[in-house]
Formats: structure tokens, sequence, C-alpha cells
């Protein structure tokens, strides 16, 4: 499962049980109970593990929202019971935006699916880089 953390909402995208693709699942609103929604959505969804996407400057270097995304984690995590692995989301949100605006996809109609369509963009790279991986091992 991959999770799209901003300060507002969080994004959350599935993978397929061959983890080849990684589809939008739903967005939650951050906040109180947002623990619980995800632990929710993970036991529906069947997740395994958990690929959170980690605001890095273009520079690599972690600022405030890094920060802030693992402490959320953090107070979720024993909560969720799931391995967490972070993955660097630069520019997902840009390139979510991009998609959403070629599907046709209007602006009010966007601003609810951006975060879920974020989710998926950083869970496939998350995908993409194991498959490499496996194939250049042989």
């Amino acid at each position: 499962m991959g999770l799209d953390i901003g300060g507002k909402r969080i994004g959350i995208a599935i993978s397929d049980e061959m983890g080849i693709i990684a589809s939008p699942a739903a967005m939650v609103l951050r906040g109180a109970t947002s623990g619980r929604e995800i632990r929710d959505h993970v036991t529906r969804l069947g997740a395994v593990r958990l690929i959170v996407g980690l605001p890095v400057g273009m520079s690599g270097r972690e600022g405030l929202q890094a920060r802030d995304v693992r402490e959320f984690v953090d107070s979720i995590a024993n909560d969720i019971g799931l391995p967490v692995e972070y993955w660097d989301e630069r520019l997902t949100t840009s390139i979510a935006e991009k998609h959403l605006i070629a599907s046709g996809s209007r602006r009010e109609k966007r601003k609810h699916q951006v975060d879920a369509v974020a989710a998926a963009v950083i869970l496939q790279g998350y995908l993409d880089s194991r498959k490499w991986a496996v194939r250049h091992a042989r």
C-alpha cells in the first residue's frame, strides 16, 4: 500500500497481487482518526507493507515536511502493524496533477483525486524499482 501524506489529506494506493501495477484507492483527511482509517483500508485491501512518500528537497535533503511525515508514521505504525518503507516523492504531486489534467478531470474533482493518484505514483515507483533490481540481479 502506498501513502502520500500531506498536511491536510492522505492519499492511499494499492497494487495488484503480483505487485506490478499501482492504482489509486482512497483519500482520507489527516486528523485524529486518520490512523484508524488507514488501518481500516489496510485490512480491507489486504496490504502487507506501507510505502510512504517522503518529501525531500531537490537537493535530496530532508526538511520539515519529511520530519512531519516521519513523526506521523511513527504515531500510527504500531496501530497498523505493517513494515514501513520510505520512498522519495519528489514531483509526484506534479505528475499526478498532469495525469489528471490529461485525463480530462475537472479542477474540483482533481482536488479530491490528486492525493490518491500521487500515492499511486509513489507506489508505482517503488514497484518498478523492485522489478528492475530483480532483473539486474541475475
